[in-house]
């Protein structure tokens, strides 16, 4: 109950930084549009997710004969949650990850990267499987996926507004006006985008405490992510920096510095780690 209250709290706060920065272009009629183009970000996102992020990875679909295991283990797994099975895919990426897409556990679809599956054993596989499938049926990539889309929306409106202000048409009031529009134009997509990260935050420890439900353990996930915590920092990331929040890992994990772990998509892989093994996940 209370990570979907910070759920609609934080996509609330984002939905509203939408209709702020519409306002601060065109004033009542800006924030109608700032609101609208809100609306037209999350279509898209709801309806093309899937295929944007399959298409991002460069992934291709594996039927059972291909990847028996794979499907043999997700199928289990979809099982034990009483849910569809989705469609299963393999990026040749090197780095050891993987995601979870689509907008409902319906239409979903699961992809590894190569290489994890040159690093892990199946069971630990099985323990990655398992929070990309508690993603699924968390709805959560349906979730991250509206939140990514309004937070690109700011983004375009907020650039909007800066070249507005900078090259709009003259008037008594213009200067008075130009720097509380730059200042906004400039902190909202900033406001938007680490609001984005804290939900991702929250989601990464709500799936890891699913996944060790299903499969009533959580060392496998916790071995599997002491590798991608290492693995993830020896290969350069080849991910589009808007889909980074979907990985079980951060791609990016291998940026250094305190303000890149303040910044992180994802919470401490030592965190998670900690919580799986001391038991968290069964309360």
């Amino acid at each position: 109950m209370m990570n979907n209250l910070k759920t609609a709290v934080i996509l609330a706060t984002i939905g509203g930084l939408m209709i702020v920065v519409g306002g601060a272009i065109g004033g009542t009629g800006g924030a109608a549009i700032g609101m609208g183009i809100g609306l037209v970000f999350v279509g898209g996102s709801y309806w093309f997710s899937d295929k944007l992020a399959i298409k991002s990875a460069k992934a291709v679909e594996v039927s059972e004969a291909q990847m028996p295991r794979y499907h043999a283990i997700v199928a289990d797994l979809c099982q034990r949650a009483d849910m569809p099975m989705p469609r299963l895919y393999v990026s040749p990426d090197p780095q050891p990850n993987a995601f979870a897409t689509g907008r409902s556990p319906n239409h979903a679809a699961v992809c590894v990267n190569q290489g994890i599956l040159d690093i892990l054993s199946w069971e630990e596989l099985q323990g990655v499987l398992a929070h990309e499938i508690s993603h699924v049926r968390n709805r959560d990539i349906l979730i991250s996926s509206v939140a990514a889309s309004v937070a690109m929306g700011i983004t375009f409106l907020a650039r909007m507004a800066m070249w507005g202000a900078m090259f709009g048409g003259g008037g008594r009031d213009r200067n008075d006006n130009v720097l509380g529009t730059l200042a906004l134009a400039i902190l909202a997509p900033v406001a938007a985008t680490f609001l984005q990260m804290a939900l991702s935050r929250n989601r990464e420890y709500e799936a890891d405490r699913r996944g060790a439900k299903l499969l009533g353990t959580g060392e496998p996930l916790a071995r599997a992510l002491e590798k991608l915590d290492r693995g993830v920092r020896q290969v350069a990331p080849s991910v589009n920096p808007a889909q980074a929040t979907a990985y079980i890992a951060n791609p990016f994990s291998g940026q250094r510095g305190q303000l890149a772990r303040f910044t992180a998509s994802h919470p401490p892989m030592e965190d998670r780690i900690a919580r799986l093994r001391s038991g968290e996940w069964q309360h």
